[in-house]
């Protein structure tokens, strides 16, 4: 471990879309991530990964040792059989911190025999930096947990937490499978477009390159999203009629909120699956 060193060693184990995407984060700027030094475990390394063996930039697959922080980004239905041989990384003052979906906070202090753990929801623009991750974190935890966490999700984008664990599946039902809503919403305003007599390609454009630059004005505008929808929607005009469809009775909202609900319904269902796996 890193002794009086402010700057951390990290172990990441999995370095698949979103444990590679954190990597790439660390090490554009290891100090900013408060890391002195990394090590990843992966049995089936990219190019990449192995690139930055070689340069040095990284040690891969290396003989367990007792690290500072252990990141967990293994699939969650791989953790019970990895549990055993991942201990051996983990000490009593080692932070763990898991974005492994639907696996609690209880469930990895059990398995690995941890105090001070952290539970992690990013998504998958954070592979460009674009992402949000919320956390929360075991009550062993403290400030100086919740900095080191901080530092370490910013490498995939913006950070929320600490937050209750009991929030998790909101999260995870909002920002972690939200991504796929705004694709779907893609998918749907090129097919009207069709529908309205556009040819394929042409729909296609118009709608993914509307949802990238409202995506764009939205983030750099100090204006709320309920303020630039006002903004383009002109009394009586094209968008007021098109928005009058989707707020009529509440649909699209009444829709959102039931999908976020189902989300994060199914959220909870598969950390008690999870759970009874272990167990079995």
């Amino acid at each position: 471990m890193s002794g009086g060193s402010d700057l951390k060693q990290a172990v990441l184990v999995g370095a698949g879309r979103m444990g590679g995407a954190m990597l790439r984060g660390w090490l554009r700027d290891l100090g900013a991530a408060g890391l002195s030094a990394i090590t990843v475990v992966e049995p089936q390394p990219d190019a990449e990964i192995k690139r930055s063996a070689d340069q040095k930039l990284i040690a891969l697959n290396t003989a367990p040792a007792v690290a500072d922080i252990v990141v967990l980004a293994v699939k969650p239905q791989g953790f019970g059989t990895a549990a055993a041989d991942l201990k051996a990384w983990v000490g009593p003052q080692t932070l763990v911190i898991s974005i492994m979906a639907g696996v609690t906070i209880d469930r990895i202090v059990k398995a690995l025999g941890a105090d001070k753990v952290v539970r992690a929801m990013p998504n998958t623009p954070g592979a460009i930096g674009k992402g949000i991750t919320g956390y929360a974190l075991s009550l062993a935890c403290g400030k100086d947990e919740g900095l080191a966490t901080s530092k370490l999700l910013e490498g995939l984008g913006a950070v929320v937490g600490p937050l209750s664990e009991a929030n998790m599946d909101a999260v995870t039902a909002v920002s972690g499978s939200g991504p796929a809503y705004v694709y779907f919403l893609v998918e749907a305003l090129a097919a009207a477009g069709r529908s309205a007599g556009l040819d394929e390609a042409t729909a296609a454009s118009l709608a993914r390159q509307t949802i990238i630059g409202a995506g764009a004005l939205l983030e750099q505008s100090t204006q709320s999203p309920a303020e630039l929808r006002k903004a383009v929607t002109s009394p009586g005009g094209t968008t007021a009629a098109a928005l009058d469809v989707l707020m009529a009775g509440g649909a699209l909202p009444d829709l959102m909120r039931k999908a976020v609900e189902a989300a994060a319904k199914r959220g909870a269902e598969l950390a008690k699956e999870s759970e009874k796996t272990s167990k079995s």
